[in-house]
C-alpha cells in the first residue's frame, strides 16, 4: 500500500481500455480511496439544439456507465487488491462532474458548543438533515472558497514529502 499517487495514476491508466474517455482520467487518491474519473466525447451531441443538449448527455453518461460496468468492476476489483483501497468512477460532460460510485467514509470529530451550534442551525434551517450531512456541507463550502489555497497547501505537501523521501534513512 506504499505505492506513490503516480504509481496508482500509471497503473489505472495502463489498465482503462482505449477509447473510453477523450484523454487520460484524472486520479484522485487518499488512504481510503482511488477515484478515476474521465471526461466523455460530446462533439457529436454539437448539432443538437440548446434545449436538448442536458437530455443528450445525460443518456451519454447513462450508455457509458451501463456498457462499461462489467469492465469497470474487473479493474477495480484488481485495482482493490492490488493498492488496498477502493476505487470509484465518475466522469465529465459539458463541464458538469457526475459521481457514480463513491465512498462516504465516517470522520470523528470533537466540537465545542459554538460548533454544534452552527450544525444544529444547519439542520434546523433545513439545508442539512444531521450534523453529519451539515458537517459534510461546511468541507464542501470551505473546498469550494478556499480551492486556490487548498491547492497551493497540497503542492507544499508533495514538496515536503519528496524532500522527507530524499532525506537520511
Amino acid at each position: 500500500m506504499g505505492e506513490t499517487k503516480q504509481e496508482v495514476r500509471g497503473w489505472v491508466v495502463g489498465r482503462l481500455p482505449d477509447g473510453w474517455f477523450t484523454g487520460p482520467p484524472t486520479v484522485e487518491t487518499d488512504d481510503d480511496e482511488i477515484l478515476v474519473v474521465g471526461e466523455l466525447d460530446e462533439s457529436d451531441l454539437a448539432t443538437e439544439a440548446a434545449e436538448a443538449l442536458p437530455a443528450a448527455r445525460s443518456a451519454r453518461v447513462q450508455h457509458f456507465r451501463e456498457e462499461t460496468r462489467d469492465q469497470r468492476m474487473r479493474i477495480a476489483q484488481e485495482a482493490e487488491r492490488r493498492f488496498g483501497r477502493k476505487v470509484a468512477w465518475a466522469v465529465t460532460i459539458g463541464g458538469e462532474r457526475i459521481l457514480f460510485t463513491t465512498l462516504s467514509i465516517p470522520v470523528m470529530t470533537r466540537l465545542r458548543l459554538p460548533e454544534r451550534q452552527v450544525l444544529d442551525t444547519l439542520v434546523q434551517a433545513g439545508v442539512a438533515r444531521s450534523r453529519s450531512e451539515a458537517l459534510a456541507w461546511c468541507v464542501r463550502l470551505v473546498g469550494r472558497h478556499e480551492a486556490e489555497w487548498i491547492s497551493e497547501l497540497r503542492d507544499a505537501l508533495v514538496r515536503v514529502n519528496e524532500l522527507r523521501r530524499r532525506g537520511p534513512a
